[in-house]
């Protein structure tokens, strides 16, 4: 069964079961400031998941397109991808855990017609904060899940909470046997063997932990599920790997026709990033040195990288992208609207690199010859890392030209220092996700008023061609990127800064209206109008200045948010701007 028909099985029969199929938001968060990217399909229900009324109802289903970045030294392997799509369905103060399950099952033996000897499932083993779970293991044996095939698991396994303190509670978990020999006689779901895949979560939020670490029941429960597409397109086709399915089959069928190396790895690495890249790309991100463009920029050098260890002309750049977007077009239609702009993007981007390759054997010869006046033959790790985490030069070309000048490389001491570096980057992505439903508190949410007020203020003072392509939002400040061909000057930023100041003066009220996509329009909101809206949108008013489409949360009236100030106005990428400020 190909992944489009898992999808759409998959939309179909929550959409039969009551739910409303709502569309997959960007890649590009616009409303949560937590992450550089949507890594979960619960990442823009957030505002609905801490209590907001959702204008599509209280069941709610989608595909997510999502991207990761904590595992991207992993690409290459058998399983990991930075991009992937997830299916999820929601209840939102609607059904629990009885319902959900049961439609679980359903969907994974009626429809996938997985056979039940295959399924396992895991629930929470219960701890002094919350009991037991045995309901969600009576509504598996009553759906038909062997009891031999239940597993208890504690809180590392079988919790969710995202942060330190919010909505959390127990999920429960499905996996599929894939008929691998069992690593021993206690090999169980828990095991990292191979021979159980993890296919579907459903977390029950029924409880809230405080700051202090105490849990009290929530008066309204939710379920947030999610289904990773490519790993269950894998399995039921009965493929190793995920780049063994139609998703990935072409592109790397052409990467071993065009490669003089045969490397695997490699092959994997170009094809996962090329994809995840065109998507980043398609919605709306451009390559930098900050955030969210660093990580794009860090997936086409690593992919061009892998090219060169393949030994593949790089302008075969534009036939892969040609390929992936003929291959992908189906599932993902933005590919062909977009498809100059993504080759224009990391064309220019690959020139970008060869550049930065010319710089770095620039310097590995001045290091070359520091060592030799040493009297020394091998290059010493932390000048390998530097020249990689400074100049973007991979440590295996550092190690193919010292080979070449009868030297080695010290690979021991470069692991050492790249492994603290990712350590430290892992601690850093999962410190942007710390955010989500824990992060919003007063400042967040007043934070996230004033973009609304930046934004109708720069398109007062500049011009309606202003639109938001970003913005990013902590305790302390705020960051907004805006379309705006040059660099603001001293007058228009105080200008801007002024009138946003007069509008928090104002103590403007800021009212919410649900209405469906083209009264929206006709209203005058801003939004991009694309297809990433549902039938019905939330639109924010603030006072008669700004009306804006957004999914919340926002301050009730603008008079308590503080004194706007501009702090930075810089340029973010070619056309883009950006506003770093605060409220004080």
């Amino acid at each position: 069964m190909k992944a489009i028909e898992i999808r759409e099985k998959y939309l179909t029969f929550f959409k039969n079961h009551g739910h409303t199929v709502i569309p997959s938001a960007p890649l590009i968060p616009e409303n949560d400031p937590s992450v550089l990217f949507t890594t979960a399909g619960m990442q823009p229900l957030v505002p609905y998941l801490l209590g907001e009324n959702h204008p599509a109802g209280t069941r709610l289903t989608d595909y997510q397109k999502c991207v990761r970045t904590v595992d991207i030294d992993e690409v290459g392997d058998n399983r990991h991808l930075t991009y992937f799509e997830m299916l999820g369905n929601w209840s939102l103060g609607d059904y629990f855990k009885e319902e959900s399950i049961q439609m679980s099952f359903d969907f994974l033996t009626k429809e996938l017609g997985i056979p039940i000897e295959k399924l396992s499932v895991t629930c929470f083993t219960g701890d002094n904060d919350c009991p037991r779970d045995e309901v969600s293991a009576e509504c598996w044996k009553k759906a038909g899940i062997p009891e031999d095939h239940i597993y208890f698991y504690g809180k590392d396994d079988n919790w969710w909470i995202a942060g330190e303190e919010g909505p959390c509670g127990p999920d429960t978990e499905m996996f599929y046997d894939t008929g691998k020999p069992a690593c021993s006689e206690n090999c169980q779901p828990s095991c990292d063997c191979g021979k159980y895949v993890e296919i579907w979560n459903n977390v029950f939020m029924e409880y809230f932990k405080d700051a202090k670490g105490n849990y009290t029941k929530l008066s309204k429960k939710n379920v947030d599920t999610g289904l990773g597409l490519e790993r269950m397109a894998m399995l039921l086709q009965g493929k190793e790997t995920p780049y063994d399915t139609e998703l990935f089959a072409p592109i790397m069928q052409k990467l071993e026709e065009l490669q003089k190396v045969d490397d695997i790895q490699s092959r994997r690495v170009v094809a996962e990033h090329l994809r995840s890249s065109m998507m980043i790309i398609c919605d709306g991100g451009r390559p930098s040195n900050l955030d969210r463009g660093y990580v794009l920029r860090r997936l086409i050098r690593r992919m061009i990288r892998h090219m060169n260890k393949l030994a593949i002309n790089l302008e075969e750049i534009s036939t892969l992208i040609e390929l992936n977007v003929d291959n992908l077009k189906e599932m993902y239609p933005d590919l062909s609207k977009n498809k100059e702009i993504i080759q224009s993007v990391m064309l220019e981007e690959k020139d970008k690199f060869i550049k930065t390759l010319t710089h770095g054997e620039k310097e590995f010869s001045k290091e070359k010859q520091k060592a030799e006046e040493q009297g020394k033959k091998q290059i010493d790790g932390k000048v390998v890392f530097r020249l990689y985490d400074t100049y973007g030069f991979p440590p295996e070309v550092t190690a193919e030209l010292a080979k070449e000048n009868g030297m080695t490389v010290d690979l021991e001491e470069f692991n050492r220092l790249f492994k603290e570096h990712q350590e430290k980057s892992r601690l850093g992505s999962e410190q942007k996700f710390k955010g989500g439903l824990a992060d919003q508190n007063e400042k967040t949410i007043a934070y996230h008023t004033a973009t609304h007020l930046l934004h109708q203020a720069l398109r007062t003072i500049l011009g309606d061609h202003v639109k938001q392509s970003g913005s990013n939002i902590t305790e302390e400040r705020l960051r907004f990127d805006f379309t705006h061909p040059q660099k603001m000057t001293k007058e228009e930023i105080k200008q801007v800064e002024d009138l946003v100041n007069e509008q928090i003066q104002k103590d403007l009220p800021v009212t919410c209206e649900e209405m469906n996509y083209d009264e929206a329009k006709e209203s005058g909101a801003i939004g991009l109008f694309t297809d990433k809206y549902g039938e019905k949108v939330k639109v924010y008013t603030i006072g008669n200045f700004s009306k804006e489409i957004c999914g919340g949360p926002h301050v009730t009236h603008t008079g308590d948010m503080g004194t706007f100030k501009i702090k930075k106005e810089e340029s973010s990428s070619s056309g883009i701007r950006r506003i770093k400020a605060v409220l004080v």
